[in-house]
């Protein structure tokens, strides 16, 4: 039994420490980020969004839901009647918190319009990975990223709606839908 778990320290040291890995950038392909629909149907972003420009919205926290909500109330608001568009509001649950799964689920299906369940998608696990890719900072914040119709991030943000950012992503969504480039 000594033997065992000695080789077992010895290869968790050898693997060394765990890699930072790299914030998200203009121009990468989204890695994928797998979860479950509200309707319970497995989904996988960027493959859910495929040939749509898409605004994720991530939250890390409970609070986070507000500013999530904001960005996505209004996004839906400008493009939620064009078919080329979509949005997915994202909670990102880690920690402890993934065993009362059920039971968050179960909430968040009560407080959403069952029209809306294939535009939130929730993730159990793989939350600080994320919260390294999007450069976390406030648990209170959205975490936005728009895709572009083949899965690249195109634009980022993170914070409450300001009329600033809000322009910026509109302008972005706009040209994307345009064909037009940079």
């Amino acid at each position: 039994m000594t033997a065992l778990v000695m080789q077992l320290t010895m290869m968790f040291m050898a693997a060394g420490p765990e890699r930072a890995l790299p914030r998200l950038s203009v121009g990468d392909s989204l890695p994928a980020l797998s979860g479950q629909f509200l309707s319970g149907k497995a989904a996988e972003l960027p493959k859910a969004a495929s040939g749509r420009v898409a605004l994720l919205a991530l939250g890390f926290s409970y609070d986070s839901r507000i500013e999530v909500e904001a960005w996505t109330k209004r996004f839906r608001a400008q493009f939620g009647a064009d078919p080329r568009v979509t949005f997915y509001e994202v909670p990102m649950i880690g920690g402890m918190a993934r065993l009362g799964r059920w039971f968050i689920d179960s909430g968040m299906r009560r407080g959403t319009p069952q029209a809306d369940y294939e535009h939130v998608i929730t993730v159990y696990g793989g939350v600080d990975a994320w919260k390294e890719r999007v450069g976390y900072k406030d648990p209170k914040a959205a975490y936005l990223i728009l895709l572009d119709q083949t899965g690249k991030a195109v634009w980022f943000s993170s914070g409450a709606v300001e009329d600033k950012a809000y322009t910026a992503l509109s302008a972005e969504t706009n040209r994307l839908l345009s064909g037009s480039d940079r």
